[in-house]
């Protein structure tokens, strides 16, 4: 077991795990100091420290006595309990006597310090990840790339470049590919790749053995070059950054091989845990397109790849697995970002020297249009997306080239051969932003976080913060290396030649050659910046591509403001004003045209007219406010530009008054308004501000004082101050001119209302020594207000402004008033003036100035005037001065007056008096005078009096005023005459009136007259007295009126009665004067006479004394007024009589209706109605007493006279009736007569219903039995709702509301909104749709009126369920079946259950599918990938309803699997089943085999137990057919043994031991294997045995086959190794093979069965187009599925319409159908088209109708128990069948087929005339029972006739006529018992009507047009489906695998020669089954699905 070895090193061996594990340690004798210093190896295989220890004793020589520790170097003790994890492999330990004894001697103690492999795997991940906050992935791909384009660069065609990014997950797990079409490697280049830090520069010697030493290429534009791969360090950096593992693929050109390295993280592992060589590996030679070594399923992948390889001359390939989540995440999410800047990165390799210019007209041809960069990236489900970098027109550089304007080239060499191009663009300012490209991984506008808020910080413009240039090393970006900037070219410290914002318009690129240093992953320079910015290096311009020796500086900074002044669009011109012409410029071309702008935005910064501002270089520097800006050019609107001119006016303007016009560039931006307004202010403090005003003399004028006319003013001295309060004299001197004298102004200026008026105007100069003098101003005595004015102006112009400014001034206000008195003058008095009447006069005083004042002491006038007496009350003083209350009295000639002088006089004033003229009238009347002076005066009645009168002041003056009348009043009779006369004029005047006329007046009387003046109560009146004598004149009339010789006068006003219509005669007058005597008629006095009652009057009756005749009207009513008149001119007499109609003889009856002639049923009329008599006139008759009421007759139609009152009103003369109402009857007009005596009148009332007291259903059946109506549908008649009153009249009452009652879980949808009554009382609520559960409910309508509830008879409705409407699937199959994978499923049967629990039949099958599924839902949803099964065909017709799903296969997978059944009612909804689980358990064990296949083992029988190891792991297991594990249930054992494929040999191999056979033991369904043979083992040489290992299970009845693995046997370790290679090649080869193989097959039998598939389409697709045929409906050859889907949806139209038309239906509700046993009532059993048959059989079997049909006597007991026995029913099972008749029996009167008679009538029997819609046997067992031979005949004559003709024959059935009569079987007809009553009478128990036949045959178009359809497109589809497959098994890549697979074939063929195996034939398709098997991952297998 131990064997020792001196100091040499003994290799590891390994065996299985019975075996035992050989490992070295290294052990020191440390007990003694004698002892052996050396080192001892120590090789042993003990698994436990009691081995280990005897194994150390026995090497060293120890007894296993001795006493002593085995440690380690850090002495720790190994025990039995840390043995197996302290001594490992290499391991060094001590022998001491105890673990802290001292170290006697020194040890060596070996290591290994190779490099950890995450030095390689891990190399990249510091580099890349320090990327300042960018993800690193671009870069390293950016590495690949590298290799790429220097294994490209000797390509004289295209050089492709392709990342592949392969993340189906179909394919394997995510992987990426870089492939290019260069040169390849060799092996040996190939082994240098994987060489870390290897780079260019140092393959030569051993690992450059086929390439020559590294040349430079030649110098190129840019440093193109592709001489970019360099370190060896950067690939295996970005592989093992990017992945797990790396796989190198490349074939050079000259090579027939390809060579393929593998390298992954996993690998190292496993290296490092099996300690071996780490840095070591395998690179694979094979042929083109051989995938057969990539065998995991990880990388399937990697076969589509490598089948790419067979028409490359040269490539290589790098794929990268294991991709990190983050980073394929990354990939597929920043798709665009991570190309982008691939882009960027190549960005000169892919579009030349001069980059991507995409507005260029033509692209220069070069050697850099031929680079193809193309990334693909695939996703499972997803169209791959593809971009080749030449096409992105985004990455940052394609950005700066396209927007720079400019561009300034240069130079530089560095330290010899060190070469540096670089290149600067301008990006402009443009309109309104800066067109510097933003970068989104490094924004341009940052603001420092510390900057402070109060501070203005100027950004950096529009590069921002990013540098200026971006750094390439041989053409290729270095990321992470930038320049932010040169001196040159950096942003001055002082001001240049451009502005400063122009440096940060600018962007850059240096181009580098390889002299300068990268990092290995070249992602940053090394010394680039240091290099470029030494003080040696310098700089040299390139112009058109020539180096020019000049400052860079100074070319630089022209360039720059050549590009600010030609591109930069950055001032805004807004706020368009005109387009103007400048006057002021020199040259006449730049005069016009000039657009002038209120405002500009420069700088971020808004410039408008007004503001303040300073200018920068002018001469001198000025501040100024903007007028306007100007721009060259014709514009209009907002505009953009480089520059402008600004117009400003010099501030102050006060001192300059000047305006500029200055370039826009020359304004200040830095200068805030703050500082330009504080110079201001500055400037203008010296500018004359104010005055001061001293008053030397006094006299001083105080602001708003007022003085008296003629006050002083004066003198005045005068000093002017500026703001410091200094005095001036001149104005202050400026740069822009010489100052100037001031003067100062003095003005008084007079406010007047014509205007301002100047009266005063001095100027005063300084004398120097004296100040500005103005003398005292004495001569202002205008009345008024004044203005001082002191001006400071200008000397010599006067002009008191400057600069438009105003100079100071000061200014006085005040005011001249008037004096005191000196004289006056008499103001305009107020006439006329009277004797006695007081007066004023007004006096005017005023001043010296003859100004008008007031009077201010007591001053007492004296007035005089000759001939007059004058006094006065008061003098009034004040404003105005007034003497008061003169009067004046004398003596004046007439009413006209007299003139007088009067004189005033004032004592006291200069000019006392004044004398005025003026004339005194006559005063106001005082008394009367009347003439003649007699008190007593005669006159005669019916004469007048004249009187003369005088009005007579206080003076006796006679006085006159207006409105002077003076009246005159008669006192003593009535009606006397007032006279008036006007004495306004002369104050005198005659009094005379009408004449004084007293009526009635026999004798003298004493009448008085009052004489006065109205108007003038202080004037006293005059009285005289006046006898009137009689007068002469006709003074009466008298009118009689002769009957016989009697006269009877009539007097005035009186009142005759005569009968109406009648003449009164004999009518005579008399006329008398005042003393009574009469007057003789003469015809003059008769001319003067008329009458109103005609107009013609004959003249001599009149003298005669006969007046006209009377004609008395009519009418009662008609009262004549009979006038007579005298009139003369003294007198005027009349006399009137008024003739009154009596009534004649009664003649008529008049009824009169008083109010409304409506009531309503059962109430009384509240109307009275009046009666009364009149005669022929019309004239009521007042003479009848009470009792003519006994006379009275009252009738009329349906008149209830029980309350019937007539009375007597005496007050009217009128019968009254009261009482009338009518018997319930139908509403309308009703006539009432009344009789009286012989006279009759009518009157006519209307009488209404009632009041509505409840609702009744119009057009509706009777309600005793509920309404039938299917859930969900539409009641066959709107529901129309009438308010009734008590005698079911409609009652017209509107806008009641209706209401519905219901129960909730009713749903009632109207048709129509309508929920009030119209004006007739009727609401129509349209028609309803009843939603709710299955049974009887009710609905009552409610209306609400007059506070009380109208209800409406209940509606039952029995809701049925819906037969046509699907609600669930119903699934019935074997539930205790087991489904044993692979094999046939049970039946399953499904149906459609409608809502009435129906089966629903006539569904298309191919609406059914079930759907199956691994796994198991949570929800409902079915996965995408379910499989779909359709349904079997039904056989014979038979169970209709049921749909079959048979011989579906089971999945040939194990588990939990899900099945759910789903039917398509329409193209939107599918009703589905519940899902079904299943467990698919394995089926019977049919093999033993592996879980997978194991490799072909080679073995030889020497000492290392590796070599010798047969197996190892091996684990075996019972499967199924489809490669299930089974047998889990299963013990036994396996007995293991090695035969020889050669029966005659005779040496075979013999397991460990030495013996012939192993058993195994076989638990649970497994076992595990491991076999190694014995050392020394027999066995021939190069010989191929086999294992065999031969299960043995008593449980099982059927012994399995036994598992065999062949194995080559070798005697020589060395061949051992090289047929291992062999043998797994041929392995590899096999697996291969076999893959090809049955991808074929496969292949074939789908296009067999695809083919099938379309032979059975194409005759499907005939069958039914014939069938269409017959229908009339043909198929166009085009456009087919357009014009069936067209006539679909037409033929649907017509469908619905002829669906919805109304037909009959039975009202009857229907017995639940809850059982199936129960076929429903006998109504609803049939159907019946012909109307009038199906009124009259419906009565026929009214009796019948209600009955419930059951197929079993149960079900009919159980509803009899239900209904309490109401309900009758009939079981079918109780019926005797055979004395039914038969359903195709002939006509009574056919015999033998022949007529024996002719009937009429056309006679049928009823039962043909019915359909069933189902259940027709069972309902034609219902109706022969119940109609027997019932025929149907026209009528009854046709039905008698046939009965006599039949009865000579045959007994003759019951007959019914389509008239509605009937004829019993016994002959007996007639009676109503034998009537049919109208339809609307059988309460809709009556057949319904079947839908027409144009609905049967539509549906059946339907039916077959859309089966049409989809037979069109499964042909096509299956079609399709075949010439893809036809094609696919022709291309180029199927004929490429069929020739790869006849060289793989001929390769395993050689191969198995070389091992000397048995040629690979059935036994390697057997052997390699199972593997074949796992490819397949879905639950069943593909042709089983096909079939």
């Amino acid at each position: 077991m131990a064997a020792m070895a001196g100091s040499g090193v003994g290799g590891p061996s390994l065996s299985g795990p019975r075996g035992t594990t050989e490992r070295t340690v290294f052990l020191f004798d440390r007990r003694w100091e004698q002892g052996d210093p050396r080192e001892k190896a120590l090789s042993c295989g003990e698994e436990t420290y009691r081995g280990f220890r005897n194994a150390v004793c026995q090497a060293l020589g120890i007894s296993s006595e001795d006493n002593f520790v085995i440690t380690t170097t850090n002495r720790k003790e190994v025990t039995e309990d840390n043995f197996s994890e302290i001594v490992q492999e290499g391991v060094t330990l001590y022998l001491l006597q105890s673990v802290d004894q001292m170290l006697l001697s020194a040890t060596k103690e070996r290591i290994d310090f190779l490099p950890h492999y995450d030095t390689l795997i891990k190399s990249g991940m510091y580099e890349y990840y320090a990327s300042e906050g960018q993800n690193p992935l671009p870069f390293a791909f950016a590495e690949l790339i590298d290799n790429s384009l220097s294994a490209t660069s000797r390509n004289t065609g295209i050089r492709s470049i392709q990342i592949k990014l392969l993340f189906d997950d179909s394919q394997g797990k995510p992987a990426v590919a870089v492939i290019d079409n260069g040169s390849g490697m060799t092996s040996k280049q190939l082994n240098n790749w994987a060489v870390y830090r290897l780079s260019k520069f140092t393959r030569q010697g051993d690992f450059e053995s086929d390439h020559s030493g590294y040349v430079r290429p030649p110098p190129v534009p840019r440093s193109l070059n592709s001489d970019i791969s360099y370190f060896g360090v950067g690939g295996k950096q970005a592989v093992f950054f990017i992945g797990q593992s790396a796989r190198m693929i490349s074939k050079p050109a000259d090579s027939h091989d390809v060579h393929e390295l593998f390298l992954s993280k996993e690998d190292f592992e496993k290296k490092e845990k099996n300690k071996e060589a780490i840095y070591s590996g395998y690179i694979r030679n094979r042929k083109p397109s051989d995938s057969s070594h990539i065998t995991s399923d990880d990388e399937r992948s990697l076969h589509n790849l490598i089948k790419e390889e067979r028409d490359k001359k040269s490539f290589t390939a790098v794929v990268v697995t294991g991709v990190q989540p983050a980073h394929m995440q990354y990939l597929k999410n920043c798709f665009h970002l991570w190309t982008r800047q691939l882009a960027h990165i190549y960005h000169y390799y892919i579009h030349g020297p001069k980059g991507n210019e995409i507005n260029a007209t033509m692209k220069e041809a070069g050697p850099f249009n031929n680079i193809d960069i193309e990334i693909l990236m695939f996703e499972k489900g997803k169209v791959p997306k593809m971009v080749n970098l030449r096409e992105i027109k985004d990455d940052m550089q394609t950005l700066y080239i396209n927007s720079a304007a400019d561009t300034f080239e240069f130079k530089s060499h560095v330290e010899g051969e060190g070469i540096v191009e670089g290149i600067i663009r301008y990006h402009p300012f443009l309109y309104d932003k800066e067109t510097y490209p933003d970068d989104p991984c490094f924004p341009s506008r940052l603001k420092d976080d510390d900057d402070d808020d109060d501070c203005f910080v100027v950004e950096k413009g529009a590069r921002g913060k990013r540098p200026i240039f971006e750094c390439f090393w041989n053409g290729r970006l270095i990321p992470y290396t930038t320049v932010e900037d040169f001196d040159w070219c950096a942003p001055p410290k002082k001001r240049g030649l451009a502005p400063i914002e122009c440096y940060n318009r600018i962007s850059g690129a240096l181009f580098t050659n390889d002299k300068f240093q990268v990092s290995t992953n070249k992602l940053t320079f090394m010394d680039l910046e240091l290099k470029l910015k030494d003080k040696n290096t310098l700089f040299t311009r390139v112009f058109n591509g020539q180096e020019q020796r000049m400052k860079i500086d100074r070319e630089f900074a022209l360039w720059l403001k050549d590009c600010h002044e030609k591109y930069d669009k950055q001032i805004k011109f807004t706020v368009f004003k005109q387009i103007t012409t400048r006057t002021d410029m020199t040259s006449k071309r730049m005069q016009s045209p000039w657009a002038t702008y209120s405002a500009i935005e420069w700088d971020g910064k808004t410039y408008r007219t007004g503001q303040l501002v300073k200018t920068i270089k002018t001469l001198p520097i000025f501040y100024g406010s903007i007028l306007q800006f100007f721009l060259h050019g014709d514009h209009d609107g907002d505009v953009y530009a480089t520059g402008g001119e600004v117009q400003v006016a010099v501030e102050p303007q006060a001192l300059y008054d000047e305006i500029k016009t200055i370039p826009i560039s020359k304004l200040d931006r830095t200068v805030s308004e703050k500082t330009v307004k504080k110079y201001i202010e500055d400037e203008m403090a010296r500018l004359p501000d104010r005055l001061s005003i001293t008053w030397p003399e006094g006299d001083e004028l105080l602001p708003n004082e007022t003085k008296l006319a003629g006050t002083p003013i004066g003198a005045l001295r005068i000093e002017i101050l500026n703001k410091k309060g200094e005095a001036m004299q001149k104005l202050p001197a400026t740069s822009h001119g010489g100052s100037k004298k001031l003067l100062v102004e003095l003005k008084v200026i007079l406010h007047s209302p014509a205007g301002n008026k100047e009266i005063i105007s001095h100027i005063s100069q300084h004398g120097g020594k004296w100040p500005y003098w103005f003398k005292k101003m004495e001569n202002i005595h205008k009345l008024g207000s004044y203005t001082l004015k002191l001006q400071v102006v200008l000397n010599e112009s006067n002009a008191d402004t400057y600069a438009g400014r105003s100079l100071p001034s000061k200014i006085f206000k005040f005011n001249i008033v008037e004096g005191k008195p000196e004289k006056f003058s008499v103001g305009l008095l107020d006439p006329p003036f009277q004797v006695g009447v007081p007066f004023n006069i007004p006096l005017d005083l005023q001043d010296e100035f003859g100004h008008p004042t007031q009077l201010t002491t007591d001053i007492k006038p004296v007035l005089e005037a000759s001939g007059l007496t004058l006094q006065y009350e008061e003098i009034s003083k004040g404003t105005s001065c007034i003497i008061k209350g003169v009067t004046a009295k004398g003596h004046v000639n007439n009413y006209l007056g007299k003139n007088f002088s009067l004189k005033v006089i004032l004592p006291g004033l200069k000019e006392d008096t004044q004398i005025l003229k003026i004339r005194l009238l006559p005063g106001p009347p005082h008394q009367l005078k009347v003439k003649p002076d007699s008190e007593i005066l005669k006159i005669e009645n019916g004469t007048s009096f004249p009187f003369q009168v005088e009005v007579l002041d206080e003076a006796g003056n006679i006085t006159a005023q207006p409105k002077l009348i003076v009246h005159c009043k008669f006192i003593g009779a009535p009606n006397l005459p007032v006279y008036a006369v006007d004495c306004s004029n002369a104050g005198t005047n005659i009094l005379t009136g009408p004449v004084v006329y007293v009526q009635n007046i026999k004798k003298d009387q004493i009448l008085k007259a009052r004489i006065e003046i109205p108007s003038c109560k202080d004037v006293p009146p005059v009285e005289k007295t006046i006898k009137l004598l009689p007068s002469s004149q006709v003074a009466r009339l008298q009118i009689f009126s002769v009957e016989g010789q009697k006269a009877i006068q009539i007097k005035h006003q009186d009142e005759i009665n005569w009968i109406a219509g009648d003449v009164m005669h004999n009518l005579i007058f008399q006329m008398y004067d005042e003393g009574e005597r009469e007057i003789i008629i003469t015809s003059d006095l008769a001319e003067k006479i008329k009458v109103n009652w005609t107009p013609r009057i004959n003249r001599e009756h009149l003298i005669q004394g006969l007046l006209p005749d009377v004609k008395v009207p009519t009418s009662v009513k008609d009262v004549r007024y009979c006038l007579i008149t005298f009139h003369d001119e003294h007198v005027s007499l009349e006399s009137a009589f008024t003739v009154r109609p009596l009534p004649d003889e009664p003649k008529h009856i008049k009824c009169k209706l008083k109010g409304p002639n409506t009531l309503q049923m059962g109430e009384e009329l509240q109307s009275e109605i009046d009666v009364m008599i009149t005669d022929q006139y019309g004239n009521q008759i007042q003479t009848l007493s009470a009792s003519c009421v006994n006379s009275l007759g009252v009738s009329g139609n349906g008149l209830d006279k029980s309350n019937l009152k007539t009375t007597w009103q005496e007050s009217t003369q009128t019968m009254t009736v009261k009482g009338i109402r009518f018997n319930p009857g139908p509403p309308g007009s009703k006539e009432l007569c009344f009789a009286w005596r012989e006279f009759s009148d009518f009157v006519r009332v209307n009488l209404t219903s009632g009041p509505p007291v409840k609702l009744r259903l119009m057009d509706w059946p009777e309600l005793e039995e509920p309404i039938a109506v299917i859930n969900g549908r539409e009641l066959q008649k709107p529901l129309i709702v009438q308010l009734c009153d008590q005698w079911d009249n409609p009652s017209p009452e509107p806008n009641v509301k209706i209401s519905l009652v219901k129960a909730s879980n009713l749903k009632i949808i109207s048709a129509s909104q309508q929920h009030k009554t119209d004006e007739n009382g009727r609401a129509n609520l349209g028609v309803i749709s009843i939603h709710g559960p299955r049974g009887e409910h009710t609905l009552q309508l409610k209306a609400s009126y007059n506070r009380s509830t109208l209800v409406c008879p209940i509606i039952k409705f029995n809701v049925l369920s819906d037969p046509e409407k699907p609600v669930c699937l119903n699934v019935k199959y074997d539930k205790n079946a087991s489904f044993a994978a692979g094999s046939t499923f049970p039946d399953f049967m499904v149906s459609v259950i409608s809502e009435d629990s129906s089966i629903i039949k006539n569904i298309n099958p191919g609406r059914i599918v079930m759907k199956m599924w691994e796994g198991q839902n949570s929800g409902n949803r079915v996965p995408a990938n379910a499989t779909t099964f359709g349904c079997s065909k039904v056989k014979d017709g038979k169970d209709e309803g049921f749909f079959y799903f048979r011989d579906k296969m089971v999945p040939e997978r194990v588990g939990t699997y899900s099945i759910q059944f789903a039917y398509a009612t329409d193209k939107t909804n599918i009703l589905t089943s519940e899902q079904i689980i299943i467990e698919v358990v394995p089926n019977d064990p049919v093999q033993l085999q592996p879980d997978c296949l194991p490799a072909t083992p080679v073995v030889s029988n020497v000492r290392t137990v590796a070599s010798r190891t047969l197996v190892k792991d091996l684990c075996l297991h019972i499967k199924d057919e489809y490669n299930n594990r089974t047998g889990n249930d299963l013990v036994g054992k396996i007995i293991a043994t090695i035969k020889s494929s050669n029966e005659e040999d005779t040496e075979i191999p013999l397991f460990q031991g030495m013996v012939k056979t192993l058993e195994f033991p076989f638990n649970r369904g497994s076992a595990e294997i491991n076999l190694v043979l014995a050392e020394n083992s027999p066995g021939r040489d190069s010989t191929e045995y086999i294992l065999e290992f031969e299960p043995h299970l008593p449980a099982l009845t059927k012994p399995l086959e036994p598992y065999h693995l062949s194995f080559m046997f070798y005697n020589d370790f060395k061949k051992q190794q090289r047929m291992a290679t062999l043998t797994r090649e041929r392995d590899e080869l096999s697996k291969s093979i076999t893959a090809y193989r049955n991808m074929f097959d496969t292949t074939e039998q789908l296009i067999t069965e695809i083919k099938c598939q379309a032979e059975e389409a194409e005759t499907r697709e005939s069958h039914l187009k014939n069938e269409l045929k017959k229908h009339q409906i043909d198929i166009p050859q085009t456009n087919i599925l357009q014009y069936v889907d067209s006539l679909i949806k037409q033929k649907t139209l017509e469908q619905e319409e002829v669906k919805k038309h109304p037909r009959r239906s039975c009202t009857l509700s229907n017995y639940p159908k809850d059982n199936p046993d129960i076929l429903g009532k006998i109504a609803h059993l049939a159907e019946i088209e012909d109307d009038k048959a199906a009124k009259v059989i419906s009565w026929h079997m009214a009796s019948d109708m209600d009955c419930v049909v059951t197929l079993t006597t149960v079900a009919a007991r159980r509803i009899f128990d239900e209904t309490q026995g109401r309900q009758q029913v009939l079981p079918l099972d109780s019926v005797y069948k055979k004395s039914l008749p038969g359903w195709n029996r002939n006509l009574p009167h056919l015999r033998n087929g022949r007529n024996h008679f002719r009937p009429i009538g056309n006679p049928v029997f009823a039962r043909d005339l019915l359909t069933f819609p189902e259940n027709v046997e069972h309902c034609q067992i219902v109706f022969g029972m119940l109609l027997g031979d019932t025929i149907i005949i026209d009528n009854l004559d046709a039905a008698n006739h046939y009965r006599k003709e039949v009865v000579k024959i045959t007994h003759c059935p019951t007959l019914l006529t389509r008239e509605g009569d009937r004829i019993r079987s016994n002959g007996k007809f007639g009676g109503l018992q034998n009537k049919a009553p109208p339809m609307d009478k059988l309460r809709g128990m009556v057949f319904g009507a079947p839908m027409p036949k144009l609905f049967r045959t539509l549906s059946e178009q339907i039916d077959l047009l859309q089966q049409y359809r989809t037979a069109v497109e499964k042909l096509h589809t299956v079609n399709e489906d075949l010439h893809l497959h036809l094609q696919s098994l022709n291309s180029p890549e199927m004929q490429k695998k069929k020739q790869e697979l006849a060289e793989q074939e001929k390769n395993l063929q050689q191969i198995e020669q070389k091992l000397g195996m048995t040629p690979s034939g059935k036994s390697t398709e057997l052997l390699l089954q199972p593997e074949a098997l796992d490819m397949c991952d879905s639950p069943t297998p593909p042709k089983r699905m096909r079939r």
